[in-house]
């Protein structure tokens, strides 16, 4: 089976490991924890074993790439992008690495075919090993200041939306939403009525797309309009915006800080595990993505 060597000794600046250095926080990227606990990426026994003869070569191939994108559609209803596939990837060699150490430091005895302990018992060793560096309260406060999208309170929409049975084409929906504008809608246009509240700007985007999350956004409130979305033209009416209130430091300083140390410990996690990735020679082979 044709293979490429991506590097001898994985060095840290190598596109496989400097791409996309966000990547470095897959412990605490929930998508990345389920395939992490669930353990199903990463029990490829019989395919360790036809690479037992050579504990320094990992590689990445169709197997590794066709599990994780199995798995991403079965929790996401679709297939992973690039990006997604890249850190699927990342977080499977991240793994193959703590299960490579776990067993060459013997952690295995008593347990020699749950991979998934291994790697846990060769990650606690990583931790032990761990020092959270200090930070003053301008050091949290800017920490905070950085990170304040994930504590401001974001705009939230209340919309309805009425879904058309039979033609859902623009025609048909922009025609749908004058004619409950004008409050006398056809025999013809028979429909379901959904009401959403407190729907926030990146849950729309993920709903139905940006476009159509940037039309309701821009819509007068109390009247119906026919909007594109990923999945077809809908019919909705924006009912109430609630406005976006900021996040104040004071009030969460004690949430702030646990955050500050769990991001700083996954980050210190993720560095020591990519050195030691640098021991190791990874191919990829042809086919795998």
């Amino acid at each position: 089976m044709s293979t490429t060597v991506l590097s001898k000794s994985v060095p840290k600046e190598h596109p496989f490991f400097s791409r996309h250095a966000a990547l470095g926080c897959w412990l605490r990227e929930p998508l990345l924890h389920f395939l992490l606990l669930g353990g199903l990426l990463f029990a490829l026994n019989a395919w360790l074993g036809d690479r037992a003869d050579d504990p320094h070569t990992i590689v990445v191939d169709v197997v590794v790439d066709r599990q994780a994108q199995q798995i991403f559609k079965d929790a996401r209803g679709r297939e992973p992008d690039e990006n997604e596939l890249y850190a699927l990837r990342r977080v499977w060699l991240d793994n193959e690495v703590l299960y490579r150490e776990g067993l060459a430091l013997g952690v295995d005895k008593g347990d020699p075919t749950i991979r998934e302990r291994v790697i846990f018992k060769a990650l606690s060793i990583v931790d032990a090993g761990l020092k959270l560096p200090p930070i003053d309260e301008a050091g949290l406060r800017e920490w905070f200041e950085k990170n304040r999208d994930k504590y401001d309170e974001p705009a939230r929409y209340d919309f309805q939306e009425a879904v058309l049975v039979g033609d859902k084409s623009e025609m048909a929906s922009r025609a749908f939403a004058a004619a409950l504008n004008a409050g006398a809608p056809s025999d013809d246009m028979q429909a379901g009525l959904r009401i959403f509240k407190g729907r926030p700007h990146q849950n729309l985007v993920q709903s139905y797309g940006p476009e159509f999350a940037k039309a309701l956004e821009e819509e007068p409130a109390g009247q119906w309009h026919a909007l594109p979305s990923r999945d077809g033209w809908r019919v909705v009416r924006l009912e109430a915006v609630t406005s976006p209130k900021p996040a104040d430091f004071a009030s969460l300083r004690g949430v702030v800080r646990q955050d500050w140390v769990d991001a700083t410990m996954a980050d210190l996690r993720t560095a020591t595990v990519r050195a030691l990735a640098r021991k190791y020679t990874v191919k990829v082979e042809e086919g795998a993505k």
